[in-house]
Formats: C-alpha cells, sequence, structure tokens
C-alpha cells in the first residue's frame, strides 16, 4: 500500500490513514485508487469488521489535489475518483469516521457515506466547490438536503463558508465533537463495539438504512421479511443462547 494511504488491522477494525500532512492530506488520483483497494480488500476479508478512516498530522483531507485533477479530470464510470466514491458509497461494512483537522471537499463529502463521524474541536469543515466555479461531488446534493433540510443545505453548499464542527453535529453531519486528544478514541471506540456486533444483522440494518425508497408500508413489509429470517440465522440463535446463559454473545466465528 502507498505510503500516502496506511492500513492497519487490529481488532477486526481496518484503520485508513490518509497520509500526505506536508500537502494538508489532498487526495490525487493515486489515493483515490488506494483508497479504493483499502475498501474492496476490506470488503472481501472476513477478518476486517469495520472501517475506521481518519488523517495524519493536523488534517483529516483539505480536498482534492487539484493540479493533478486539472490535469486528469475526474469523470463518470472508470476514473480513480468514480472508483473511489462507488466503492464508499456501496461498502457492506460499518464505516467510522474520525475527523482532525481540516475536511474540505472530499473530506466533508465523504463523510455522508459513513455511519458514524467524529470531530475533534479543531476541525473546520468547507464544501467550497461553487467558490471553485464547479459543482457538489459525492451525492452531495442529494444527500446534504435529506441529512440537513433544503435551506441549510443550500447555506453550506452555495456559500461555500467554513463552519465548525458544532455546526456539523447541529446538521447532523458528525456524533459527536470530541477534545482533539480523545478524537481517535472515541472513533475506535464505536468501531469497537460495531466489531462485536452479529455481522450479518449489522449488514442488513445499513442496507435498510440506506435504502430511501419506497413507502412505510412497502418497508414494514420488508423489515419483517428480513425479522423473521433472522430468527432463524445462526446469529440469532447465539445470541439467544448467551441471554439464557447469562454471557456476552460470541460473533467470532462469523463473518
Amino acid at each position: 500500500m502507498s505510503e500516502t494511504i496506511l492500513t492497519q488491522c487490529e481488532d477486526r477494525i481496518l484503520t485508513i490513514t490518509i497520509n500526505r500532512p506536508e500537502k494538508k492530506n489532498a487526495l490525487s488520483l493515486e489515493m483515490y485508487d488506494r483508497l479504493t483497494v483499502a475498501l474492496d480488500e476490506a470488503q472481501a476479508d472476513p477478518q476486517v469488521r469495520v472501517i475506521l478512516i481518519t488523517g495524519s498530522g493536523d488534517s483529516f483531507s483539505s480536498g482534492n489535489d487539484l493540479t493533478d485533477f486539472l490535469r486528469h479530470p475526474p469523470t463518470p464510470g472508470d476514473s480513480p475518483a468514480a472508483r473511489f466514491l462507488h466503492a464508499i458509497c456501496g461498502a457492506g461494512k460499518p464505516i467510522v469516521a474520525a475527523v482532525n483537522g481540516v475536511a474540505i471537499g472530499i473530506g466533508t463529502t465523504l463523510l455522508l457515506h459513513c455511519d458514524f463521524a467524529y470531530a475533534g474541536r479543531s476541525a473546520k469543515f468547507q464544501l467550497p466547490f461553487v467558490n471553485l466555479a464547479l459543482v457538489p461531488e459525492a451525492g452531495s446534493s442529494l444527500l446534504l438536503p435529506r441529512l440537513m433540510g433544503q435551506r441549510k443545505a443550500a447555506e453550506l453548499l452555495m456559500l461555500g463558508e467554513m463552519f465548525s464542527p458544532e455546526t456539523a453535529l447541529e446538521c447532523g453531519l458528525i456524533n459527536a465533537v470530541c477534545d482533539d486528544a480523545a478524537l481517535l478514541e472515541t472513533a475506535r471506540g464505536t468501531a469497537r463495539k460495531l466489531a462485536a456486533k452479529a455481522p450479518e444483522a449489522l449488514r442488513l440494518t445499513r442496507e435498510l438504512l440506506k435504502d430511501a425508497g419506497g413507502t412505510a408500508n412497502n418497508r414494514i413489509d420488508r423489515e419483517l421479511e428480513l425479522f423473521a429470517e433472522r430468527l432463524a440465522s445462526p446469529e440469532a440463535r447465539e445470541t439467544l443462547q448467551a441471554v439464557m446463559e447469562k454471557r456476552a454473545p460470541d460473533f467470532s466465528k462469523f463473518s
């Protein structure tokens, strides 16, 4: 794995660190490729239950390396940026983000595809696309209004001003603001909790949460269908057995 993207697997958590601190972790096309490889390998590895994404130094990511992108503009389909965005959007395992320092452009929009996100008090967010005469990316023009409403999404995307972690929390973009020193451990704490849970139940719950289509009645039927299947699953049998034996369920044998 390239030095600009570091990976480490411990306690069934794959930590991906964006590691280009001299450029405030700006993403090059090569880095997008490396991120996609890391995500794809995590999906295929039964030892990985959760993915944690963070940045090195004083930055999460300052966005795209504009010099690189001017030379090789991203396109739909088979471009490095598109492959990464589809990989993180379609990931089947929980993703936790620890946002340290600046999170600009893709550094903010990728959080829309994470299940949990925590930010240090020194974090700063920005969606500067219009300021650069560009348009939003990573599905943010669809997902931000759903998350925080049309007015607030318009404010963040059309004015393109820097905003605080407290604003990010109010908008639902992150789960909590942490002291900088406690940020990574807070994110890891959540990742460890997720890694200890039934993996297939988590996967199906994420699938339901990400599916914004259909009616409430349709969703009720789909949930009942999955609920019945889960009751007969090995994960559920282990959980119910653990309850009767007054112990914590053990999902280490499940992938």
